[in-house]
């Protein structure tokens, strides 16, 4: 790790306009002096299938690659029917594949979430946590950032707008680069 911490975003919707996609630009726009973060899209990583580990699509490649780069992640979930968007699942699980190569591991990582619901994606959040501890990644637990209501908290563009969402995203990403640095 250098002077600067590298920060890899992973949004868990494909949607062109996600809330989860506009918190993480939020989120590199909030960060603290010392740190960058690189948004990776996932939607054109294909379903997993055991068959093709062996040769893994080239965007699952790019995408290992990336994750073994960066000194820590930041994952910002959408909730679908109470748990983990299957897009998001599939990634994970490219990720910890081929048995042995697990690009997760180790990894300093925090969660967020959009949603439009008054929850805001509480608990995909909680099952998300339950899969990394299976991974072997370190979630920091605090402080959650759960935005609720998301389409009062964005513009039409996408711009987060709400001061006291900025705040918790901000918090987060502060605390992040401190658990990075401290796990380093």
């Amino acid at each position: 790790m250098g002077d600067t911490i590298k920060i890899l975003g992973i949004a868990g919707s494909i949607r062109e306009g996600s809330y989860n996609r506009f918190a993480l630009r939020a989120a590199g726009e909030l960060l603290p002096d010392g740190a960058e973060l690189e948004i990776f899209d996932i939607s054109d990583i294909p379903m997993f299938n055991q068959d093709d580990v062996d040769e893994m699509p080239p965007i699952v490649v790019e995408m290992k690659r990336k994750v073994t780069e960066a000194d820590a992640l930041l994952f910002s979930t959408p909730e679908y029917n109470y748990s983990v968007p299957g897009v998001l699942k599939n990634v994970i699980d490219w990720g910890s594949r081929p048995y042995g190569d697990n690009s997760w591991d180790g990894k300093p990582t925090a969660i967020m979430g959009a949603s439009t619901g008054i929850l805001g994606t509480a608990r995909a959040q909680y099952h998300l946590r339950q899969v990394f501890v299976a991974l072997n990644m370190y979630v920091l637990n605090r402080p959650e950032v759960m935005i609720a209501k998301a389409a009062e908290r964005f513009d039409e563009e996408g711009n987060l707008v709400d001061e006291q969402t900025k705040e918790f995203v901000k918090s987060l990403m502060t605390a992040l680069v401190k658990w990075t640095r401290k796990m380093s």
